[in-house]
């Protein structure tokens, strides 16, 4: 008797992945119905509801979340198994599902993946931008671009840069309400902010008389992306702490303009390339992490 289970396992890792019947038949080059007849039969097996449906989306259930977890390693392993024997010695090749924050992802990563693309042509990127932090096992990504302090122990990490933020506004802010020279002068000026879970970055870190202190900003802008902050900083709005990829080209261009200088504090954070833990990294992974650690080697805003 011929053993569907990994062929449902794959029409199931699909739906969850793109998030819809239709948009997994697409990507695997099978009919809707196709996809349907293949969840409905594998739930009846399993006894429990993977799926919920609604007229416009699908959510996994627990089991579902489980499920797919289980489904993400049995395909990985068959995948790296089978790369070990036909592609030894070989180019990278298949998909390579990367993760990103949106802001990083459009203005650093999204650039270098034509070159990559043009090196590694057996390779299919498939990339989602979020600002949420997502579960890259649980959820089938091979690498995930993040800021800040690493937690997960069950991940490696590759460092690829120090992160740091600079404190900026438009001139034409700065002619509006004047240009504050200590850290205590922004109780006056109007400091975009960021929201929950984030809304820990709206302590703003400075060195004062030799000690590290912060200061709570307040302002009437909140945002859950990085891109809404930066933009309606260069449209003088308000002060924000931007990142300096964003930041540092836009000083150059005098679209902004760096302010308390004298009372920076350097960030201990930084951007790292992050995967699962496998006794034999995935060529394509190995390839791309490889390629990030060279293109960041000296920071593309620092050229």
């Amino acid at each position: 008797m011929k053993d569907e289970r990994l062929l449902e396992m794959q029409v199931f890792k699909a739906v969850a992945g793109h998030g819809g019947f239709t948009a997994a038949a697409t990507a695997l080059g099978v009919s809707q119905p196709f996809v349907s007849r293949t969840l409905n039969h594998l739930e009846k097996r399993l006894g429990v509801a993977l799926l919920r449906r609604s007229t416009r989306q699908i959510h996994l259930t627990e089991e579902g979340k489980t499920f797919l977890v289980s489904c993400n390693k049995i395909i990985g392993d068959i995948e790296m198994a089978e790369g070990q024997i036909s592609s030894t010695g070989s180019s990278p090749a298949g998909d390579l599902r990367i993760t990103a924050a949106t802001s990083f992802g459009m203005d650093q990563i999204v650039p270098l993946l034509p070159e990559f693309l043009a090196l590694y042509p057996g390779v299919r990127v498939r990339l989602s931008l979020s600002d949420n932090l997502v579960d890259i096992i649980g959820n089938g990504f091979d690498v995930a671009i993040r800021m800040g302090h690493l937690q997960d122990s069950m991940l490696l990490s590759r460092k690829l840069c120090h992160l740091q933020r600079l404190v900026v506004a438009a001139p034409s802010y700065l002619a509006r309400h004047g240009t504050p020279q200590t850290p205590d002068d922004l109780v006056r000026h109007n400091c975009l902010q960021w929201e929950a879970p984030m809304d820990h970055l709206n302590h703003w870190p400075f060195m004062i008389d030799g000690q590290r202190t912060s200061v709570e900003i307040h302002g009437n802008f909140q945002f859950t992306s990085g891109m809404s902050s930066v933009e309606l900083c260069l449209a003088g709005v308000g002060l924000t702490r931007m990142a300096e990829h964003f930041a540092t080209p836009a000083i150059r261009q005098k679209r902004l303009v760096p302010l308390l200088a004298d009372f920076q504090a350097q960030d201990d954070t930084a951007i790292y390339a992050v995967y699962a833990k496998e006794r034999h990294i995935h060529p394509r992974v190995r390839a791309f992490v490889d390629y990030l650690l060279e293109k960041f080697k000296q920071p593309p805003w620092l050229k």
